[in-house]
């Protein structure tokens, strides 16, 4: 077996794209990204990435909440649920042909509209579209942060993966997941080779109000720059971060008018996207107040140099010490049970003994089981 490092290509070039969407347009977006799409592809790019929520618009800029007006806040969640996204769909068919025709990986931000019936929730997504126009899978946001959970609900454990391309391993999480420790550290731990970030903004939250635009050099105070690098270090990876922009300009008619809600505060989408090498440095430095597509040639020699010295899956692991256990299945919303009639009364020692060497439960344990099984059942 030979061990390839990015499908065993010398280089992949890639590409953050920076851009504002047509806020709360989900067609007129998804062709401004198909556009966005082929650029990059005729520039050469073999992954694209897009923003966090970037189809239609990242909601949690209207912090809205109970006091709110209520046709304001009506008619902006209805909206945004009629501009989501449906996975798969003839909007993700779009985006796929885009994909195809510039012969790249695309991993696009979306608010996803659950797919299950009945259901009108949406979700916080990372949908992953093959060079051939396939969908290769979604990742939903796991925890929405503070006012982001009044839009969203929390992903699962089905989609937290590692896709295996032709251009090298693929993973990636959103915003606030990079804090999340252990779930980072999964993604490392699945051999990502490349991994996207996504964000809304560059921020700081030194007031007046608790997110405040930062456009310091490389990122200010904002966590999100030191959050890149460092996984970008810890991983041997390289990190495409895509950071949100939207201007006063970007809100047309029939949303001009938020402008001025008390309720809105999108000041901090002032990008900030960047490009990271495995060993922490910036390939493409932090980009803020304009669309732009940053673009990077990614090499496979610095996941080898960079392994090198430090590699968390090899020389730099103590898996003696502490592991790390992931779920790999999601959580069903109903189990469908069939009453199989009446448990046996006794169940023979010698049949429990052999349940206990078999599944490592003590005997006692078992016991107890099948005791409290009687009694949920009302058979005791």
């Amino acid at each position: 077996m030979i061990k390839r490092v990015l499908g065993g290509r010398d280089r992949v070039k890639v590409a953050a794209v920076q851009a504002a969407p047509v806020f709360m347009d989900k067609e007129k977006t998804i062709e401004k990204a198909c556009g966005l799409i082929r650029e990059a592809g005729s520039n050469g790019a073999e992954l694209i990435v897009f923003s966090e929520a970037f189809i239609p618009a990242y909601p949690a800029y209207y912090t809205g909440g109970t006091e709110s007006p209520l046709d304001e806040w009506a008619g902006y969640n209805i909206a945004l649920q009629d501009n989501a996204v449906v996975i798969p769909s003839e909007e993700t068919g779009i985006l796929g042909r885009a994909a195809k025709e510039a012969g790249a990986y695309v991993v696009m931000g979306c608010n996803e509209l659950d797919d299950r019936p009945g259901s009108r929730t949406l979700y916080n997504t990372l949908l992953y579209i093959g060079k051939q126009g396939e969908v290769l899978g979604r990742h939903r946001k796991l925890m929405p942060t503070y006012g982001e959970r009044t839009y969203w609900g929390c992903g699962d454990a089905s989609d937290l993966r590692v896709f295996d391309t032709e251009i090298g391993r693929l993973g990636g999480l959103i915003c606030w997941e990079h804090h999340m420790i252990l779930v980072r550290a999964a993604m490392i731990h699945m051999a990502e080779e490349f991994h996207v970030a996504v964000w809304p903004g560059n921020w700081c939250v030194i007031g007046p109000r608790l997110m405040e635009p930062d456009t310091a050099p490389q990122g200010g105070a904002c966590d999100l720059q030191p959050a890149i690098r460092e996984h970008a270090f810890e991983a041997g990876a390289f990190v495409i971060s895509a950071n949100g922009i939207l201007r006063d300009e970007d809100l047309q008619e029939p949303w001009k008018h938020l402008r001025d809600s008390s309720h809105m505060n999108y000041g901090w989408a002032v990008g900030g996207s960047a490009i990271v090498h495995p060993l922490g440095g910036y390939l493409a430095e932090p980009v803020f107040n304009q669309e732009t597509i940053l673009y990077a040639d990614c090499e496979a020699n610095l996941i080898k140099l960079a392994k090198v010295v430090f590699d968390s899956l090899g020389h730099y692991a103590r898996w003696d010490v502490a592991r790390l256990a992931v779920r790999k299945e999601g959580w069903a919303p109903e189990v469908f049970v069939r009453d199989t009639g009446p448990l046996p009364q006794e169940i023979p020692y010698a049949e429990l003994r052999r349940l206990s060497e078999q599944f490592e439960v003590p005997v006692d344990k078992l016991e107890g089981l099948m005791a409290e099984l009687e009694k949920i059942l009302g058979r005791s």
